[in-house]
């Protein structure tokens, strides 16, 4: 009988681009892929390790593995299994720990394999991470995340991800273009570019550029020859978005006009202690900018919230300073400390309790800038690329600019792009 497995993705979209990259390789393998909710021979964790709550989240899911197939295989891999491998292989359960030089020898790790009670750890210092594995999930056709860029250079005092995923790397522009193919070849209609640190794209072994490319000059190569209806870029720092940027995406026909741009505080003090690379008077210029061109534009913006050393009017400057700009959306982190990052050196430590209270502020915030933004866009018509999921007769889309649309479920409406009037 064939083997099965079953895999999970904890954290951003490159990890569920990366699990995808898994899944494909084990089923080369001959592994049947199973739902992770169901008993299978083998179950792979892609992790992530950004906030506490991810570690805890990555313990609970091998107790309940442990609990419904004791019997099975338990592979730990991603940001968690690099920082912290003896930590993971010290859980009852786990027989496989793969750091991030080892996570695509996947198939050659579980050769042999037995279950002895004592975990098997693969992994090197993140120094000797060189290589870029690129990766495409797969699983929802209609909409598919290609990673392009991998690690990060920068060294934000909060921040673990340097040290889970090596230096900045990226894939060949070519390489891209011909991934997107492949894509669209697949029926896929968009395509969502992702990275690590997605506008430093163009670094490649030892930080070295690629042939002197840049991420400017990769949507460029995507706008004139890809075949792919629809791009976003998942995510760019505020300082790595250039006006001339901006510029061609307003122009753009297939690059939608939405932008999620990291700002983590609104406050310059508390941004100079995170180790930003940019005041919020950039930030700003970029907002306003993007809404001169694009007022129907989609913003999304990261903070974080209790970060050491926030004060009460710290906080209440980054809430006036996020209210005054014309953003759509939130995501909202309670800063969580993380091992080995300068941020633990900061004083005074914000009481857990008042993060979370923060946290609310923030999240009730966002709901009014989206309802706000969708207000707006009433009256206008947009296009729309629906999906394929059937829920009780209704079925969901997207805008351009990111509003989610639900209408009567259509089978002809499935993985096209419908003009939808507000």
């Amino acid at each position: 009988m064939r083997k099965t497995v079953a895999l999970h993705t904890l954290g951003c979209k490159l990890n569920f681009s990366e699990t995808t990259v898994l899944g494909r390789m084990l089923e080369q393998e001959g592994y049947e892929n199973r739902d992770f909710s169901d008993v299978a021979d083998v179950y792979v964790i892609n992790t992530c390790s950004v906030t506490e709550n991810a570690d805890k989240e990555c313990r609970q899911l091998v107790r309940r593995i442990q609990r419904m197939a004791p019997d099975s295989m338990v592979v730990i891999t991603g940001c968690y299994a690099q920082l912290k491998p003896k930590e993971i292989a010290s859980i009852p359960g786990v027989d496989l720990v793969l750091g991030a030089a080892e996570k695509f020898n996947i198939t050659t790790h579980l050769h042999g394999l037995t279950k002895s009670g004592q975990a098997k750890v693969c992994s090197c210092d993140i120094e000797d991470v060189n290589i870029f594995t690129a990766s495409h999930s797969v699983h929802e056709r209609t909409r598919v995340f290609l990673k392009v860029q991998d690690g990060c250079d920068y060294n934000c005092s909060f921040c673990t991800i340097p040290m889970a995923r090596g230096k900045s790397r990226s894939d060949e522009m070519e390489q891209v273009l011909q991934n997107t193919r492949t894509i669209a070849e697949a029926g896929a209609k968009e395509v969502v570019l992702t990275g690590i640190n997605l506008g430093d794209f163009g670094k490649g072994l030892h930080g070295g550029r690629l042939k002197e490319t840049t991420f400017f000059d990769l949507i460029k190569l995507l706008e004139s020859e890809s075949p792919v209806r629809r791009f976003r870029i998942s995510s760019i720092e505020p300082n790595l978005l250039s006006d001339e940027m901006i510029r061609f995406v307003a122009e753009s026909e297939k690059f939608m006009p939405h932008f999620h741009i990291p700002l983590q505080s609104g406050n310059n003090k508390t941004l100079a202690a995170m180790r930003r690379r940019y005041q919020r008077e950039l930030y700003k210029d970029k907002v306003m900018l993007i809404k001169q061109l694009m007022p129907h534009c989609a913003i999304g913006v990261d903070v974080i919230v209790g970060f050491p050393g926030e004060t009460d009017e710290d906080f209440e400057d980054t809430v006036q300073f996020i209210r005054s700009l014309p953003v759509s959306y939130l995501h909202v982190f309670t800063y969580s400390e993380r091992d080995n990052t300068q941020a633990l050196q900061i004083k005074p430590i914000v009481p857990v309790s008042v993060r979370n209270a923060r946290n609310k502020v923030l999240r009730t915030l966002s709901y009014e800038k989206l309802m706000a933004f969708t207000r707006e866009q009433t009256g206008s018509t947009r296009p729309v690329l629906f999906e394929g999921v059937n829920k009780n007769q209704m079925m969901e889309g997207y805008t351009d600019n990111y509003i989610k649309i639900t209408a009567p479920f259509k089978k002809e409406w499935i993985n096209e792009i419908v003009d939808w009037t507000m």
